[in-house]
């Protein structure tokens, strides 16, 4: 999303009105009260107290800001696609990632609370914040001098700012997200694989429905085609696990569970992959 046009010679608040009446704020704020509410449910979390009705509503809260955020995205997206009259295929429909995470919040929201599904939302969540606060709050609300701007020519002839000087908080958010994207790239699939155990295992506690695990079980397919970041975590894991089950003091059944697991999946892997069945 393009950050709109702000007129500089403005004052403070007509400045501030013109960023919240758009779209893209409303995104902004979504993505504020998910982590407002997940901040809410880990303090619950800690202290044991999940099954308050405080706590639940917070988890709810998170879900519902979630699927907003990611439907402003999805709504913006094919708005544009069929301004230019471009058709909306289901099948590109379905690969496009911002679909994909609105419809797992909604799985999410309607499915028994699950603490560890919140954080990779919550990286994301922590990333769109840091940008929208760089690239349009702190540039509406601390605006660069007039002299300072006009000698690095951002000022055009009606007032607005796009680019130039930005306040020294702003550059921090800036080196911070650029230095540490593709780190938090790896955490996000890290913790999605981390989630799919945790649904693995609810589900044969019956913690959990065996639904669910086929859904989430499903997105996470999905993301291992798309993602390399996936592809990575999930390399890393059977590294890990491969090299944790080669001491000899492991019980072979425990070994030989896991090689099993490892084929199982492969398995699965080899019959979902429809891209290698269509070449």
């Amino acid at each position: 999303m393009a950050p709109p046009a702000v007129n500089h010679q403005q004052p403070l608040q007509q400045r501030v009105l013109a960023i919240a009446q758009t779209l893209q704020f409303g995104w902004f704020i979504g993505h504020l009260l998910f982590l407002l509410s997940t901040l809410r449910y880990t303090f619950a979390a800690i202290k044991f107290n999940t099954s308050s009705t405080g706590a639940r509503f917070s988890y709810r809260l998170a879900f519902i800001s979630a699927a907003v955020t990611y439907g402003i995205v999805v709504f913006k997206a094919y708005k544009a696609r069929a301004a230019r009259g471009t058709g909306l295929q289901p099948q590109a429909l379905l690969a496009d990632e911002n679909v994909q995470y609105l419809i797992l919040a909604l799985v999410w929201l309607f499915s028994k609370p699950i603490f560890y599904a919140l954080l990779p939302y919550a990286v994301y969540s922590t990333f769109h914040f840091l940008t929208y606060l760089r690239t349009n709050l702190l540039p509406a609300l601390m605006p660069p001098p007039p002299a300072a701007a006009a000698a690095a020519g951002a000022v055009p002839a009606d007032g607005s700012l796009r680019k130039g000087p930005q306040p020294p908080l702003a550059e921090a958010i800036g080196r911070f997200v650029k230095q540490n994207y593709d780190a938090s790239m790896h955490l996000v699939s890290r913790l999605e694989l981390a989630l799919w155990a945790r649904v693995f295992f609810g589900t044969l506690i019956f913690s959990n429905s065996w639904i669910l695990l086929v859904v989430y079980s499903v997105f996470v397919r999905v993301r291992y085609a798309q993602s390399q970041f996936m592809r990575s975590a999930v390399a890393y894991m059977e590294r890990f696990f491969d090299g944790l089950l080669a001491d000899q003091r492991v019980p072979a059944g425990v070994r030989n569970g896991w090689g099993a697991f490892k084929g199982v999946i492969r398995t699965v892997g080899d019959k979902t992959d429809f891209g290698k069945k269509t070449q």
